[in-house]
């Protein structure tokens, strides 16, 4: 071996060990941001449902069930479609799975005949949706990382002015649920109207569209839930009951409707970002330990070809001696 091959291969193995540092560190980034995220779905969950309490017991009464945010359309003629990404990538199948899922879901709409709006909540939403042509309604970036509750509230005030055109009868939200470290799951979620049932039922409401990240970044299978902003996990019957409202139940609902759609949003960036981080996590580790069977590899090879190469002097100092003699 010459004496360059082998600087070309302690080059190749130096930024092999440089990459695996990096990798290694954003690897125990990603975990401790985990705990932080997981802390701060257990802190909201309190609120979150009793939110999701008040609004079944509204959906249970009668007058207040006449309020736009409990009926539902006849006759769909348009959606607004939130799309919860990351703002970085080096995540696995996290971002793509998400962007799938949202596509799929704004064709089936468009084929439909019904008018789309997309609200992209990522940098990665933003240029996946952009760079195919898909007119973006509003986009938010530098949210998903450590998402506060003033971050829904912004979120939560473009979802209301969408509300109001006439021509938007319909809001769907596309997040990652947080099941644990290992399974994440890519959920569609109604949040306009609101489906009193959906609220009883919780995250476990259907399971039939919608991909799931296993630990290994790879499986999928399908479901549709809540998440953190779903709410009650015991299914029971939606039965009526009376109210005395003061002030007026629509007076009442109207203001109770921004906060409805703040904490399911902020619900569901929790989760994301708790997804998000347990993606990265996994991806950087396999990164890592890839980095690591590299650099033995290529130190190995080294190795052989450096000892071939001392074989071969050494025959050849061998074979001069014994022709001078």
């Amino acid at each position: 071996m010459g004496a360059g091959q082998e600087r070309a291969l302690r080059r190749r193995i130096k930024s092999v060990n440089s990459t695996r540092k990096i990798t290694r560190a954003m690897e125990l980034i990603a975990a401790s941001r985990i705990a932080k995220a997981q802390h701060a779905i257990a802190a909201a969950r309190p609120y979150v449902n009793a939110m999701s309490e008040l609004l079944v017991g509204l959906a249970r009464n009668y007058e207040a069930r006449r309020h736009a945010i409990f009926s539902e359309s006849e006759s769909i003629e348009g959606v607004a479609v939130v799309v919860v990404s990351a703002d970085r990538g080096l995540c696995g199948a996290y971002n793509s799975n998400i962007l799938r899922t949202a596509e799929r879901l704004i064709k089936d709409h468009q084929e439909a005949g019904r008018v789309c709006k997309v609200v992209a909540i990522g940098k990665k939403a933003q240029g996946y949706f952009r760079y195919r042509g898909y007119e973006i309604d509003k986009s938010f970036l530098g949210m998903t990382d450590q998402p506060k509750f003033t971050d829904a509230s912004l979120v939560g005030k473009q979802v209301s002015e969408l509300m109001l055109q006439p021509e938007i009868n319909l809001v769907q939200i596309v997040y990652t649920q947080f099941i644990s470290l290992g399974t994440q799951k890519v959920v569609t979620e109604q949040i306009y109207p609101v489906v009193a049932d959906g609220l009883l039922q919780g995250p476990t409401a259907d399971s039939a569209n919608g991909p799931e990240l296993d630990g290994a970044g790879g499986g999928t299978s399908a479901g549709t839930g809540a998440g953190a902003g779903g709410g009650l996990s015991a299914a029971s019957p939606l039965m009526y009951i009376d109210y005395e409202f003061e002030p007026d139940s629509d007076i009442l609902i109207d203001n109770l409707v921004p906060r409805v759609l703040e904490t399911r949003i902020f619900g569901s960036l929790l989760d994301a970002s708790a997804s998000e981080h347990a993606s990265r996590q996994r991806a950087m580790k396999a990164a890592t330990d890839n980095a690591d069977e590299f650099a033995k590899n290529l130190t190995r090879q080294m190795n052989r070809a450096r000892q071939d190469s001392i074989t071969t002097e050494i025959m050849e100092i061998i074979g001069g001696a014994e022709a001078l003699g």
